[in-house]
Order: C-alpha cells, then structure tokens, then sequence
C-alpha cells in the first residue's frame, strides 16, 4: 500500500491598508460649505478654519503610509460656484512592498464657475517600492483647476535614491466628458529614466503643475503672469500652454529645492492666491 503525505504550508495573511473618503460641498450664503462627508478605514478628512469664502480640507492617511497591497481612495465634488482646496496633512510615504502595488486612485468633479486647488503635498517613493496612481478630473463648462503632484525619491536628509521604486501615473482630465489633458509617467528601476538628459537627467525630485483655465486667453494670461517667477526660479524648469492648459514641469536634486520652485507658482496659480498653511516648513 502506497502512503500519500500532503505538507500544508502556512504563509501569514499581511493586514493591509484600506481607506477610502469623500467629500462634496454647496453653496451658502457665498461661501463653500460642506454638504457630504463620508472616510472609512485610515482615510479622515479634516476641515480646518479658513476665514474665507474656500472651503479647505485635509486628507489624513492614519496608516502612515503605503505599501503593496494597500489600497486608498479618495472622492471630492465641488459645487456650482464653489473654491476648494484639497492637501494633506504631511508627504505621502510609500514604503518598500514585498508582493503587489500600492495603489491610490483620485476621483474629482468640479461644477459650474467653480475652482478646485488640488495640492497634495510631496510622494516619497521608498527603495523597493511600488505604486500604481490614477487621478480623474472631470471639470464643467466654466470650471477652472490648479493641480500638482510632486513625488521625491527618497529622502534628502538621508541621502537615499530609491534606485528600485517604481511608478504608474496616470491622469485623466475632461471638460464637460472631452478628454482635455493625459499624463502616463511610468518610472522603473532602469537607468534610463533617471539619468537620461531629456527624462531625470539625474534629479531625485519632480512634479507637475496643471492649471486649467476657461479658455485658451485665460490660460496665455496665467502664463504671462508667472513668466517672471519662472525666469527668477532657475532651476530646471518650463512651462507651457497648449488650448486652455497651463502645464509646468520642474526637476530638482531634491525635496527642498523643488518646493522652492513650485511653492511660488501656486500661490500666484491657486483660488486662495497662497499655498495652503500645512505646506509652510
């Protein structure tokens, strides 16, 4: 008689992160209030004081970062109207995986004549890690937008380069359902990508500034108006208009020195004519 042994082998099942937020807001007595709000999971959102007609929230990731397996989502609806403006409470860390991505995926609806500042602070892509970003942009007739994402890898003060992280971003910007603005960043641990002159070129940090303006004039204007920041910034740094899109593209060595280029261009680009207060060091 033929004996079978059968091994069972236990592998441990990885709590992971799971969080998911929205918001969406009205109009009252001329100002943005807030109408919905719904967080599950690590995702909170917290509404600091403004002092203004804007409505500012705060997205907290309480897990304290990301990485494989975890998944975040966030939702936000601006009113007819309405200013809003959307950061986070600290850099979103994404940290080494050891199975699968990180994934976070950003759904945004602006109404009528209404503005949305989306200015997430910096992502800190860790060695060995991996996310999967999807941003969705869908403006109505008269709507305006100022966007940025910015990612570093690794950490300046301790001198990483997070040579193996990699990065799938992607976003989808339309105007009244038409497909207006599409960006597919995709990073891997190849050399090429980060020393090539016309990608990295050897730079740790970098972002993207959009702003959708309610025309092409409109968007020639914003243009004008920051023309002289950008020639006083240096740095690695251009900026262009195609239609009724402002879109800015800076390199830098590292976290401090990108801030240093963008944080000015917001300010003159955003609702609220300034940052928001959280991006003060």
């Amino acid at each position: 008689m033929k004996h079978s042994l059968t091994i069972e082998h236990s592998f441990p099942v990885l709590q992971r992160a799971r969080g998911a937020g929205e918001l969406r807001t009205k109009e009252r007595a001329g100002a943005t209030r807030i109408d919905t709000l719904c967080q599950e999971g690590c995702a909170k959102i917290r509404l600091p004081n403004t002092h203004g007609p804007h409505l500012e929230a705060v997205l907290i990731n309480t897990a304290g970062g990301l990485t494989g397996g975890d998944q975040m989502a966030w939702t936000a609806q601006v009113a007819p109207e309405g200013k809003l403006l959307l950061t986070t409470q600290a850099c979103e860390r994404i940290y080494r995986s050891i199975g699968g991505a990180a994934q976070v995926q950003t759904r945004l609806e602006v109404g009528a004549g209404a503005h949305l500042d989306w200015m997430p602070q910096e992502t800190i892509l860790f060695e060995h890690s991996v996310l999967q970003r999807r941003i969705d942009i869908d403006l109505a007739p008269g709507a305006t937008l100022t966007a940025v994402e910015a990612v570093l890898l690794g950490r300046d003060a301790m001198g990483e380069t997070a040579a193996h992280a990699t990065l799938n971003d992607q976003w989808r910007v339309r105007r009244e359902g038409r497909l207006i603005h599409a960006e597919a960043n995709r990073l891997t641990a190849e050399a090429l990508p980060r020393e090539g002159l016309s990608l990295l070129a050897g730079n740790r940090a970098f972002a993207t500034i959009l702003h959708v303006a309610t025309s092409a004039d409109a968007a020639e204007a914003q243009l004008a108006r920051i023309r002289p920041s950008l020639a006083d910034l240096g740095g690695t740094i251009a900026a262009s208009v195609v239609g009724e899109r402002l879109v800015i593209r800076a390199l830098a060595p590292g976290g401090l020195a990108l801030r240093r280029q963008i944080v000015p261009l917001l300010a003159q680009l955003s609702g609220t004519g300034s940052v928001p207060r959280l991006w003060h060091l």
